[in-house]
């Protein structure tokens, strides 16, 4: 399984990609998202869909494509104060072309700054309303004078396609877990590059598997993509059971898990159960209709089993939307944790099986199989006595394993092998057959 594989090689090679993708100025349609999964198609076959501009998506329309070549502001010496080649953020995402020359007055109602972090670059985008404008550090803002600048953005905003990713594992059954990142923000690392990077390895790792879901990841921008997709697949939501987004996972932030709009489903116990075991500090926090992608699956109409995963969550952190979400601000040791905790939230899911008792009038007799306890111990250390009673008082066909976890505090893994041990002895029977 998926846990199995070292932790600094897989820290190091999450770190990698968030590295290799950092460089890329992204938006919610146009060649840095191409960019961005053609990167990822080096590691798993993606299927990358071209969605092209107008497409009514219910109450949307798929915007136009933007690309942009190069932006900066020279003042009247020529010197450029603000550079798109020195960080993707300086430009406000989906400015259209510019070519003039203004005044310092007439340029501040275009540039934007954080007063409270002067070094820092915001971010800032305007994807449904055609206008243009440049963030930069409250620093170089301080530094303007009062003379004339050019501004310059080379920029395309026109009728193209909305690009996303998707790659679909086969299951031993058609119900299927939906693991969703957004890949539409330039240059922030912990949102979302650490989202793309950690469904990108956890893909790479199932697709050696054959699992009992089967699984459907997607790599798409933010909003429009989840709103598209869902537009164009209504016939494949009714299979979606469990569902994750993945985002800021690489900070050293506490886990946060967002649980679903319904609350109380099977992928919100199993999270909330992951995250206590880990012994580590996390908070669970309740469905709310603002955030990531998860609002979109868990809208009324679908209301799908979709959590959000998460360390500090969004506005929760200073970094958040800033030049300061860099590759210092995520670390290979954050990443491989939440690659983890992912990992093992997928694990029991794969695993939290409801069973039968066969023998459901008092207890088998446990001895005359092998499986009993005796007195002077057992040659398999790793079998759990009170694991199989509970299993075997449990295993009514209403009870999940994690139930019987939680309900006995032994831990999951426990259960689960004590159950396998019980199925080859045709003691257990399970739901599905």
């Amino acid at each position: 399984m998926i846990h199995t594989f070292a932790k600094n090689d897989i820290a190091q090679n999450i770190y990698q990609l968030v590295t290799e993708l950092y460089p890329i100025c992204r938006s919610i349609t146009g060649n840095g998202v191409r960019e961005t999964l053609k990167i990822i198609n080096q590691h798993i076959p993606l299927s990358v869909h071209e969605v092209p501009t107008g497409t009514h998506v219910f109450d949307w329309t798929v915007p136009k494509e933007w690309n942009i070549k190069d932006a900066y502001i020279k003042n009247s010496q020529g010197k450029k104060v603000v550079d798109l080649a020195n960080s993707n953020l300086h430009i406000v995402n989906y400015s259209i072309p510019v070519d003039q020359k203004l005044s310092l007055e007439e340029l501040k109602a275009h540039l934007f700054t954080l007063v409270d972090y002067p070094d820092w670059i915001p971010y800032h985008t305007s994807y449904y309303q055609e206008t243009w404008g440049f963030c930069l550090s409250h620093n170089q803002y301080l530094e303007l004078n009062d003379q004339e600048y050019e501004v310059f953005i080379d920029s395309s905003l026109e009728p193209g396609h909305l690009s996303y990713g998707e790659y679909y594992i086969p299951g031993e059954s058609t119900d299927e877990v939906l693991i969703s990142c957004h890949v539409c923000h330039p240059s922030l690392c912990n949102d979302n590059l650490s989202g793309i990077a950690i469904a990108t390895f956890i893909a790479k790792y199932l697709s050696q598997t054959t699992p009992r879901y089967s699984y459907r990841f997607l790599w798409i921008p933010g909003t429009i993509g989840s709103i598209t997709w869902l537009a164009l697949n209504e016939a494949k939501v009714n299979n979606i059971k469990h569902g994750l987004v993945l985002t800021c996972l690489g900070d050293a932030g506490n886990f946060t898990y967002k649980k679903s709009r319904r609350g109380d489903t099977e992928i919100d116990n199993i999270a909330a159960y992951v995250l206590k075991k880990s012994k580590q500090d996390y908070e669970i926090i309740d469905f709310f209709p603002y955030g990531y992608d998860e609002r979109q699956y868990c809208s009324p109409g679908f209301n799908l089993a979709v959590g959000c995963l998460m360390r500090s969550p969004h506005n929760c952190f200073p970094e958040y939307h800033t030049s300061a979400d860099d590759l210092n601000f995520v670390q290979p040791q954050y990443l491989a944790e939440s690659f983890f905790q992912c990992s093992s939230i997928l694990d029991i899911l794969n695993n939290n099986q409801i069973y039968y008792n066969q023998n459901p009038k008092c207890e088998p007799q446990l001895g005359r199989r092998g499986i009993y306890q005796a007195p002077n111990g057992h040659q398999d250390s790793k079998l759990n006595q009170m694991a199989i009673l509970w299993i075997l008082n449990l295993s009514d066909g209403q009870h999940t394993l994690l139930d019987i976890a939680e309900r006995s505090g032994i831990s999951f893994d426990v259960i689960k092998y004590a159950a396998d041990i019980l199925l080859a002895h045709d003691l257990l029977a399970s739901k599905n057959n």
